[in-house]
């Protein structure tokens, strides 16, 4: 099976638990409305790829550290596009969940995913009771405080922001969560992988600049401009466009070159220049050629 198989079946999986025994109706809707369709699913592909680089000798239990991750991140986006932070009305091209399901959904939705991340790994748990515990710890890291993406959002309602935390905790944790958690899922030590997690994260928010700064709502299936709208700190503000062009291609040279020695490193440095090649928008390809 390959990967998107793989983050399909488990995600479909994660879904049918979640709505499992007397769920509330509308709650149980407003989970998988959150969930699907599912993006391009970066966080769990990386994951998995890192897990197959070190051999991936536990399957059951890469695919749960990879959903794992995914649940998280579509909470963080369904809390993002609430009032009191983006006040978003569109994601992934449709209405933003609160804007669907009305906002005491939308929290309670955003909850029950965070809570889900965990529950899917536990669930997993037999396979390697060892890995598991590591998998639980560094997912907790990788989004509470001080270190994760709730304070990355905290960082916001700073009067002085710090950027690299901001932006390592912000859009960087889970990206690191996905390299170190794919290595721990296979047998491996998650420290090697933390720069590579964390230097793709770097080039992620590097992407994502240009895009809000660049495309429209249309072709982001979200809102654009959103940096310059909340005064929120962005390469494109500090360096341009062909500055923040240049930037994410030294992030991606420096990221191919921490990948540890492991079985599959040459199919895992494809993947990363697939992967890249792929965040850049096109309104910003033309300029640094």
């Amino acid at each position: 099976m390959d990967i998107s198989a793989r983050i399909e079946a488990a995600m479909r999986q994660a879904i049918a638990e979640g709505q499992a025994g007397a769920a509330p109706g509308k709650l149980a809707s407003a989970f998988e409305y959150a969930l699907t369709p599912g993006g391009a699913r970066i966080r769990p592909t990386i994951c998995l790829n890192v897990a197959r680089a070190c051999g991936d000798d536990r399957p059951a239990l890469a695919d749960a550290a990879a959903i794992s991750i995914e649940l998280i991140h579509c909470a963080s986006l369904v809390h993002d596009d609430m009032p009191c932070f983006d006040d978003a009305d569109i994601r992934r091209g449709k209405p933003a969940l609160h804007k669907a399901y009305g906002q005491p959904l939308a929290l309670l939705t955003g909850d029950s995913l965070i809570v889900a991340g965990f529950e899917v790994i536990a669930r997993a748990a037999q396979q390697d009771p060892a890995r598991a515990v590591e998998l639980i710890r560094i997912l907790g890291q990788r989004t509470g405080m001080p270190y994760g993406i709730c304070a990355g959002q905290g960082w916001e309602s700073e009067e002085t922001i710090d950027l690299s935390a901001y932006h390592r905790a912000k859009t960087g944790a889970l990206f690191i969560a996905a390299t170190s958690m794919g290595a721990v899922a296979a047998g491996q030590p998650a420290e090697p992988w933390e720069e590579l997690g964390d230097r793709i994260g770097e080039a992620f928010q590097v992407a994502d600049d240009l895009k809000d700064a660049l495309l429209d709502a249309e072709a982001m299936g979200k809102p654009a401009g959103q940096d310059e709208a909340h005064g929120r700190p962005s390469a494109v503000t500090e360096l341009g466009v062909e500055g923040a062009v240049q930037r994410f291609r030294d992030i991606l040279s420096g990221a191919i070159a921490s990948i540890p020695s492991c079985p599959g490193e040459a199919d895992l440095t494809q993947m990363v220049r697939h992967m890249a090649e792929r965040l850049i928008p096109e309104p910003a390809r033309q300029p640094a050629e």
